[in-house]
């Protein structure tokens, strides 16, 4: 455990604790002696079919006619054998593989061809899967499984033989009966609150399971108490997970409606609250900021998932609990982190951005962090989870956060968490009209007896942004026995250009709707560098970022501004750097 402070021991043994206590209880729950608890394994009818929220492409049919399976943004080439008995390319291709979310693009094809190899696909995993391993045995896989094939119940069982029919219901009957026992061995995080919902979805949806639903609907709400925090964001401090979350949990309430029960009244307020959430954390492009986590997306599907808010959502006002501030002044939106790194269990997918902002003017992005890589891209997590690919300072090329490894850990909580800064402090006002953000963080204190402090201010009609960041010891002075090198970043979207200035310390970033934004600089060296944004569809995308050099002797004070002008709506677009 070395490099690893007192606190951190104690948590990975807490968490080895809990994991062997999950486990043993699961192995209990699992054996002949106690299955009894969960009911029979026969499931005769599906009694709710709930409603499919996710959007659905009919093209899938196509490519699957093709002999082409494409899943977490890779495509596997089936040469006319069944997905389930080819090698997969990925452990994630894998997961949706086994998960069956993509029976609904089967279903939106509306063909009797694509329908009839719905049901072979789901008996031929049926018949290879006897006894389910791996990650089809995972909880979460199962859960979302049994999600989708209830789902879609009407295509795989209607107008079936009898045969086929007991096949699949005595599979839905058994897999509910698995959940019920391995549930506890999820990860800590989505996969179990997935685990969960599934878990009561299928006690409603299929006869014969109500026995079961009070204890599996106690367990729900208490992880939904204690994932999802008071201002709607979760515990993960990925707000792109809220909008997979909502759209498991609004069935879930019809489900309940259905059945003449009576839905917990946390189902319904966590909707809320986690819908106003994803509005606060949307850009003027209509996408969810890039921060812990956040990976591609599409404004149309953020948009029909806030559609079910019915225009009903309270306005968040600050997101404090999650560690996130908006700042928003005429047709200008920046939103920026101002939390901590959540606790070692549900950090896999955080990010050392502390202080970061990202920025959009008019709809378009300018100042973007790299965010989160796609499945397919998972080789370049790492760099992209660096504080070098946030828009913020980064002291002697280290990040303010820290990737912990150690395998004990790493094998609980699924991935590699990371720690620090232990505090960030931040406080947003108003100056006359002018929004301001002001904040520090010690990511870099322990290290260096530095602290990072940075000012933000959005002029009142959005078309000015004034920058300080300050490097200095956290009380009193201090002079380094070395000078460290400093950059601070501003990554912008690969759709905006940047030039030189003929003045010291000035660019102009050039959008393509016409507008420009001059950028100045004092007290560092500003140069324009390559960079990578990882968040687009076809992988990580070529961009440029401005970057402000110098080194700290233990005191420095960078000062930034950027002031825009906008071409009339007539103005053609810039042409695309070719």
């Amino acid at each position: 455990m070395t490099g690893l402070s007192l606190a951190e021991r104690i948590k990975i043994r807490t968490l080895s604790a809990e994991q062997a206590r999950r486990s043993a209880l699961t192995r209990a729950l699992s054996s002949p002696l106690l299955r009894w608890r969960y009911g029979s394994a026969s499931a005769d009818q599906i009694l709710i079919v709930p409603q499919e929220l996710r959007a659905a492409d009919p093209s899938f049919w196509f490519e699957v006619e093709s002999d082409h399976f494409g899943l977490a943004s890779e495509i596997a080439d089936l040469k006319g054998a069944s997905p389930f008995g080819i090698v997969p390319p990925s452990d994630a291709w894998a997961r949706e593989l086994h998960g069956f979310g993509w029976l609904r693009h089967l279903a939106a094809a509306e063909s009797d061809d694509a329908s009839a190899a719905a049901r072979q696909y789901v008996l031929d995993w049926i018949k290879i899967n006897r006894t389910p391993r791996g990650i089809a045995a995972e909880p979460a896989v199962i859960g979302r499984r049994l999600m989708s094939w209830i789902a879609h119940a009407n295509m795989l069982l209607e107008g079936t033989d009898a045969k086929t029919y007991t096949t699949i219901m005595s599979s839905v009957g058994e897999q509910v009966l698995v959940l019920n026992a391995t549930w506890r061995n999820a990860p800590d995080g989505v996969p179990r609150m997935v685990s969960l919902i599934a878990l009561v979805l299928a006690d409603l949806a299929v006869s014969g399971h109500d026995r079961q639903i009070a204890d599996a609907e106690a367990a729900l709400v208490s992880e939904l108490k204690r994932q999802i925090l008071d201002d709607g964001g979760h515990v993960s401090r990925n707000p792109s997970v809220l909008a997979d979350l909502v759209l498991d949990l609004l069935p879930l309430g019809q489900c309940f409606q259905a059945r003449g029960r009576q839905a917990p009244e946390e189902v319904a307020d966590v909707c809320k609250k986690a819908l106003a959430f994803l509005r606060f954390m949307r850009l003027g492009d209509g996408m969810l900021a890039r921060f812990n986590g956040v990976s591609t997306g599409s404004p149309a599907g953020l948009a029909t998932v806030l559609g079910y808010s019915a225009g009903e959502l309270d306005a968040v006002g600050s997101a404090d609990a999650s560690g996130y501030a908006r700042l928003e002044r005429g047709e200008t939106v920046i939103i920026a982190d101002t939390g901590t790194p959540p606790a070692l269990e549900v950090a896999t997918e955080a990010q050392a951005g502390a202080l970061s902002f990202e920025m959009t003017s008019r709809a378009r992005l300018i100042f973007v962090n790299g965010g989160f890589p796609g499945p397919a891209d998972s080789t370049w997590n790492s760099v992209a989870r660096a504080t070098a690919s946030h828009n913020t300072l980064c002291l002697a090329e280290t990040s303010s956060s820290r990737l912990v490894r150690h395998a004990k850990l790493e094998n609980i909580v699924g991935g590699l968490p990371i720690r620090g800064p232990d505090m960030v402090a931040a406080r947003l006002s108003d100056e006359g009209g002018k929004a301001v953000l002001a904040g520090s963080h010690d990511g870099y204190a322990q290290r260096f007896g530095l602290m990072h402090f940075r000012r933000i201010g959005l002029s009142q009609n959005g078309d000015t942004v004034e920058g300080i960041d300050r490097l200095e010891p956290p009380q009193g002075r201090l002079r380094l026995k070395a000078d460290l090198p400093y950059a601070i970043h501003f990554h912008l979207h690969p759709d905006c250009r940047c030039e030189r200035l003929p003045q010291r310390g000035a660019c102009r970033i050039l959008v393509n709707d016409g507008q420009v934004w001059t950028f100045t600089a004092e007290g560092a060296d500003l140069t324009i560098e390559d960079g990578l944004y990882f968040v687009d569809s076809a992988g990580p995308r070529p961009s440029v970022q401005i970057v402000l050099r110098g080194a700290t002797f233990g005191e420095s004070e960078i000062r930034w501004r950027a002031v825009g002008t906008f071409a009339t709506d007539g103005l053609p677009p810039l042409p695309t750097k070719g």
